[in-house]
C-alpha cells in the first residue's frame, strides 16, 4: 500500500503525445477532467483528491526557481554595468540588448520546435549575460572615441557623428570577432550528438539565436541611441554656457 504525507495513494500512469509538451498536456487533461467531475461522469468519495505529479510536478518547482533567479541575474548584471560605466543611462543602454536578444532566441526555438523547458531557461540566463558583454563592448568603443573628440575642443554635432562612425563602423571588426568566437563555441553544442545532446541543444538554442538578434542591436541600435543621448547632453552644456555668459 503506497502513502504519501501520510495519506494513502494510487497512481495512475499516463503517456502523453511527443509532439506536445508537458505542460500543455497537463493544462488540458486537468481542463477534462475537472470538466467530467463538474458534469458527475466522475465521482470523487470523500476524503479523495487527484494531484498531478511526475514531470509537471518536477516542472513547477523548476519554474519556481527561475521566477526567483533570473530577476536576480538581471539585477546583477545592472549593478555590475553600474560599478563599470558609473552611469545609469549608459547602463540601461547595454540593458537594451536583452530584449532584443530574448525574440532571436525564441524565433529559433520556434525554428527548430523546442519547448520551453528547464535547460532553455538556463540558456535564456547565459544569453543575458553574452548579450550584455557584446553590448559593453560596443559602449567602451563609443565611450573612447567621444572622449577623444572631446580632447580636441568643444563638442559639436560633426564631431559627435565622427566619433559614432570611429567607434561603431570602423570598430566592427573586434566586435564581430567577439560574436563569432562566442557562436563557434556554442555550435558544437548545438550540433552535437550522444549522450545529453537533446539537453545541451537547447541550452545552446537561444543563445545561438539570441546572439544574431542581439548583434544586429549592437551594430545598428545602439549607436543611434548614443548619439540621442549625446545630444541632448551637448545641448544641455551649450544652454548652460549661454546662461553663464548672459549672466
Amino acid at each position: 500500500i503506497k502513502s504519501e504525507n501520510a495519506m494513502l495513494q494510487a497512481i495512475i500512469l499516463v503517456d502523453k503525445e511527443r509532439d506536445i509538451d508537458v505542460g500543455t498536456y497537463v493544462k488540458h487533461a486537468k481542463a477534462a477532467v475537472d470538466e467530467a467531475i463538474a458534469r458527475g461522469e466522475i465521482e470523487l468519495p470523500g476524503g479523495y483528491n487527484v494531484f498531478w505529479s511526475g514531470q509537471y510536478e518536477y516542472m513547477q518547482r523548476a519554474q519556481a526557481r527561475l521566477r526567483l533567479i533570473v530577476p536576480i541575474t538581471v539585477g546583477v548584471i545592472f549593478l555590475l554595468l553600474y560599478f563599470n560605466f558609473k552611469s545609469v543611462i549608459e547602463s540601461l543602454i547595454v540593458m537594451l540588448s536583452l530584449p532584443f536578444a530574448i525574440v532571436g532566441g525564441i524565433w529559433l526555438m520556434y525554428l527548430m520546435n523546442f519547448d520551453m523547458s528547464i535547460a532553455v531557461g538556463v540558456g535564456f540566463i547565459a544569453l543575458a549575460g553574452v548579450a550584455a558583454e557584446t553590448g559593453v563592448i560596443m559602449l567602451v568603443f563609443l565611450d573612447l572615441a567621444y572622449k577623444k573628440r572631446q580632447e580636441e575642443g568643444p563638442m559639436t554635432k560633426t564631431k559627435l557623428y565622427d566619433a559614432i562612425m570611429e567607434g561603431a563602423v570602423l570598430r566592427v571588426r573586434p566586435k564581430m570577432m567577439t560574436v563569432v568566437a562566442i557562436m563557434g563555441g556554442l555550435l558544437p553544442l548545438f550540433w552535437g550528438a550522444g549522450t545529453g545532446s537533446r539537453v545541451m541543444r537547447r541550452i545552446a538554442a537561444p543563445m545561438v539565436g539570441g546572439m544574431v538578434s542581439s548583434t544586429v542591436l549592437t551594430l545598428i541600435v545602439i549607436p543611434a541611441i548614443y548619439m540621442i543621448w549625446k545630444r541632448i547632453v551637448i545641448w544641455r552644456e551649450k544652454r548652460k554656457q549661454e546662461a553663464e555668459i548672459e549672466s
